[in-house]
């Protein structure tokens, strides 16, 4: 719910921004009814994969690019294993990786 409420105004080409994701996709640690009921009084589309009824392998085709980009971050060793102290700092190595990979997946 933190997540959910937290996201900030999405940015679109034509009209106003929106102030909630249109679709939220959850494998099964997130099978609660209160969850979805909140998820549907909020007008939110919800995927979410059930408890021994569904397998969450076509949860896997959304979650790819998620989990791509956290292992391409948990690529580089001084984020890998929190160095830094300062939220800051961290913040600063955090983007700088960012930039990092970006710049690697243009110059292909």
């Amino acid at each position: 719910m933190p997540l959910v409420k937290g996201t900030p105004p999405i940015r679109s080409r034509r009209g106003r921004r929106r102030r909630k994701p249109g679709n939220l996709h959850a494998d099964k640690g997130y099978d609660y009814d209160h969850l979805r009921r909140w998820l549907g009084e909020r007008g939110i589309t919800h995927r979410i994969a059930r408890k021994g009824v569904e397998s969450s392998q076509r949860l896997g085709r959304h979650r790819w690019p998620v989990e791509r980009t956290t292992a391409w971050l948990a690529g580089c060793r001084r984020l890998h294993r929190r160095y830094e102290r300062k939220a800051d700092h961290f913040l600063a190595f955090t983007n700088i990786a960012c930039t990092l990979i970006c710049y690697r997946r243009l110059t292909r």
